[in-house]
């Protein structure tokens, strides 16, 4: 009888485990069919943005991306490795019909032979390969890698850059990061380039000193990714065919009075729905007398205030003053027959920082803006301002006229005369604007049937920056090279200019969700390289000694209380 009883005993106990054994294997089996991910993170990393999603699902044909970034050189390339598998994986998630995944390299199941033909038909399509390093010991050994891949749709090629490489003296470690916050934009930013028919016109206007191509270079051609670009002038004869056709105008740093036909013929652009970007500088500066020692800041009559100001802003003529500043390089003296610079605190070369959340200004770096002017907001009923760039907390106005010479680096002002704090430099103008020429026409024009004149915009935005150097990339004459936009040869440092103005005309042309994309952040956490040399001994030991003793501990434990619970039962058997 006691046999059966423990019979049934051990039975139960059995189908008991074997119950919770039969649902692990059930749940695994479902799992794998079932592919869902919960993302944890703060800034939800790991998480698609609704554009993306959109871009997947409404592929119809198929996309194939063949990435050639190999993740094995280093932990850093493994990483980013990591971040490009995980995002197309979640894109294949959503569209697995149409969406095609392909990972290798140029030299995998190829011959030397093989491999230089593949990696010299990847440079011609655009890819750039990337020189790693990999010390061991004492040994650095160099690998070639092509960080990047190439998207096929409907007999197109475009190359996905992955890894992005910033100006020199970054860490890598930085670019790798910044490289996973532009993944995904970068990603849907190239398809969307595969996908497009048709092109929005962005217009540069001519024909009153403006930045030329040169000059502006950079801005077009990041702008040329997207947009058809072109340029032109208000010529008389030709007014008001000048902007047909235009979505976005662009007035980049004019420096001549434009006339009441000019000014019409702009103003009737904004009140069709066209958008405006002014890039305005109110101050001349005249940066040849500043390498003699000094120069003047005068004011710039362009005869657009008035224009300016009935849609909402004025443009100051003072001249800002920041402590959060660049630098410029000054010849201090010699030392041995040559020339000795040094970096002083240039406060007219401004660095602006954004505090504004809004999806222009959202998470970028500073703004590099050279011999600034303020802006203020005015009344004009219906529209919506919104501050994109503003002064730091330590900052002053100079008016106009100002004497602005090399010698004030050795007297820098003092903080309580830094009195203008937070001057707003760029503003968004969005709602329905009034025609400056409102009431202003004849009755026997406006009632001409030829003649189409609007009062009151269509509901429309623009955006107005006091500094017209934001858009200008300078030259390398002794190398014929073309600088980044935003780059400081003084510091070797690239500012945030360029996506500031992308991220403006974008936000202008209804492209929020390119500009939603690029805003994300993806904070790095890495670890303190000094404080690990510091502790390294110590946590090295702790890592060995505690899971050590923290098994001869729970032995022992053990062994004592097996050893007395087998004392305790054999006296009581006595």
């Amino acid at each position: 009888m006691n046999r059966f009883i423990q019979f049934l005993k051990t039975f139960w106990l059995g189908l008991h485990w074997s119950k919770w054994v039969i649902l692990c294997v059930i749940t695994n089996v479902l799992i794998q069919h079932v592919v869902f991910r919960i993302d944890l993170t703060s800034e939800k990393r790991f998480t698609l943005a609704a554009e993306t999603r959109r871009l997947c699902n409404d592929l119809h044909d198929d996309v194939l991306i063949k990435v050639y970034l190999d993740g094995s050189i280093n932990p850093g390339f493994n990483r980013l490795h990591k971040a490009c598998e995980d995002l197309l994986n979640e894109c294949k998630q959503l569209n697995s019909k149409h969406f095609k995944i392909e990972f290798t390299t140029p030299s995998k199941d190829r011959t030397k032979e093989e491999t230089a033909a593949v990696e010299k038909q990847l440079y011609e399509k655009g890819l750039i390969p990337e020189d790693v390093y990999v010390k061991s010991g004492d040994k650095s050994t160099a690998y070639k890698i092509f960080p990047g891949a190439i998207i096929s749709y409907k007999g197109r090629e475009k190359v996905w850059p992955i890894f992005n490489r910033q100006s020199a003296g970054v860490p890598a470690e930085i670019c790798i990061n910044n490289s996973i916050e532009d993944i995904e934009y970068t990603l849907t930013n190239t398809i969307r380039k595969l996908q497009e028919t048709k092109r929005k016109e962005i217009t540069f206007l001519d024909g009153h000193g403006e930045l030329d191509t040169l000059q502006s270079y950079r801005f077009r051609s990041a702008l040329a990714e997207y947009y058809n670009v072109n340029h032109t002038a208000i010529t008389p004869g030709r007014e008001l065919r000048a902007l047909r056709g235009t979505d976005l105008l662009v007035i980049a740093q004019p420096d001549s009075v434009f006339t009441d036909r000019e000014k019409y013929v702009i103003d009737q652009f904004i009140m069709q729905g066209g958008k405006t970007l002014w890039l305005i500088d109110p101050l001349s500066t005249n940066l040849d007398s500043l390498r003699k020692g000094f120069t003047l800041g005068l004011p710039r009559p362009l005869n657009i205030e008035d224009m300016l100001f009935k849609y909402g802003v004025r443009l100051n003529t003072g001249l800002l003053q920041d402590r959060q500043c660049g630098y410029l390089r000054i010849n201090v003296g010699y030392d041995k027959g040559q020339p000795r610079f040094e970096l002083f605190p240039w406060l007219y070369s401004v660095l602006a920082l954004p505090q504004s959340q809004h999806p222009i200004v959202r998470n970028l770096d500073l703004i590099k803006l050279d011999y600034c002017s303020t802006i203020d907001t005015v009344s004009a009923p219906g529209i919506q301002k919104t501050i994109l760039l503003q002064s730091s907390r330590y900052a002053r106005v100079m008016p106009a006229p100002v004497r602005i010479s090399l010698a004030s680096v050795k007297f820098p002002p003092r903080e309580a005369q830094l009195i203008n704090y937070n001057q707003p430099i760029a503003c968004l103008l969005e709602g329905t604007f009034n025609s400056f020429t409102e009431n202003r026409l004849p009755q026997a024009l406006l009632q001409n049937p030829d003649f189409h004149h609007a009062d009151v915009s269509l509901p429309n935005k623009m955006i107005v920056v006091a500094d017209g150097d934001i858009a200008r990339n300078e030259i390398n004459f002794s190398s014929r090279e073309i600088l980044p936009l935003g780059f400081d040869r003084n510091t070797n440092q690239t500012f945030a200019n360029a996506t500031f103005l992308l991220n403006c005309v974008n936000y202008l042309l209804h492209d929020e969700a390119l500009l939603n994309l690029r805003s994300r952040e993806v904070k790095l956490r890495l670890l303190d390289k000094k404080l690990i040399i510091l502790k390294r001994l110590k946590w090295q030991t702790l890592n060995v000694l505690v899971p050590l003793l923290s098994i001869l501990i729970l032995g022992g434990t053990l062994y004592i209380l097996r050893k007395r619970k087998f004392e305790n039962g054999a006296d009581s058997a006595n």
